[in-house]
């Protein structure tokens, strides 16, 4: 009696573990379709004319595609009375996210080097403010950074966003590297200044080229929060020098006669693909660098 029942039961846990599968394959699905349902309102509106638009359906695919949406909100657009599309903000953006992300890359890793392998009284004071840093909220820091800007003559200017930038994202990227640092052991650090190795030496030669996981993961932090930042966009910057998300807003905003939903559409893929294709192309890196730096070896 008790040699029939097993297989029973076998084949009723098997059958279990199938239907919370299926149940888990489900859920799944409704969250990524919630989740992506939002983008492919978003990308066959852009494809859409406005005739379409107003006849048709929410969800529809679009009956006849046109890409003049994504011409008009790259090149045409009116960002409030100048019609320049985005096309002069998105390089405005590349000419701030590049260069500070690099330089707050860098600063990083020599900060996390030195609070890591070079011990120095005070050493973890200094990295508990820096890490404090992180969570002062931007609305704080505005009214002393204009003072700032102003007062070295950068305010209004790509060079200055650059500073704001760097500023605000080195306690993340020291808090980053620091984290990473500390797995390497200190006696390495003590070999190479035994056979002579000086303290940039040490840093350039040894730790740097160690570095690649963390810095895949300052970068895609960093240029994630640098490229879609609209706060210090809108506050410390001036005609001509506004990233692309104030102009994506001022694009959203401003309207004359019918409202162009396909060009707002267009308009909003345009600045969010260089995040996306980032996390597309290098996002497994990101989530293997976060985990190269969390247990100490």
């Amino acid at each position: 009696m008790t040699d029939l029942s097993m297989p029973r039961t076998r084949a009723q846990g098997t059958a279990g573990k199938t239907a919370l599968r299926w149940l888990l394959y489900v859920l799944l699905g409704l969250f990524a379709l919630y989740y992506l349902m939002p983008l492919f309102v978003m990308v066959t509106t852009s494809l859409k004319s406005l005739e379409e638009i107003r006849t048709g359906s929410l969800i529809a695919l679009p009956r006849d595609v046109t890409l003049e949406a994504w011409k008009t909100a790259w090149s045409s657009a009116c960002t409030g009375i100048q019609c320049e599309g985005l096309r002069p903000y998105f390089w405005n953006s590349v000419l701030i996210a590049v260069p500070a992300v690099i330089l707050s890359t860098l600063l990083g890793a020599l900060n996390g080097y030195v609070v890591a392998q070079w011990r120095f009284r005070g050493a973890n004071i200094i990295f508990s403010l820096m890490l404090f840093g992180c969570f002062i909220p931007f609305q704080v820091v505005l009214l002393p950074m204009a003072r700032l800007l102003g007062l070295m003559g950068l305010a209004g200017t790509i060079p200055g966003l650059i500073f704001v930038h760097v500023i605000y994202g080195l306690g993340f990227t020291t808090l980053f590297f620091r984290n990473y640092y500390v797995t390497i052991p200190a006696e390495l650090t003590k070999a190479a200044r035994v056979d002579g190795a000086g303290f940039l030496r040490i840093f350039w030669s040894i730790f740097l080229p160690l570095s690649l996981p963390i810095v895949v993961v300052t970068v895609i932090w960093q240029f994630t929060q640098i490229w879609n930042d609209f706060l210090f966009g809108v506050s410390f910057s001036q005609a001509g020098t506004q990233p692309v998300t104030v102009a994506l807003n001022n694009i959203v905003n401003s309207t004359t006669g019918v409202k162009e939903y396909n060009v707002d559409m267009a308009a909003a893929i345009i600045a969010g693909l260089p995040t996306l294709l980032v996390y597309v192309v290098a996002g497994k890196y990101f989530i293997r660098g976060l985990t190269a730096g969390s247990v100490k070896g």
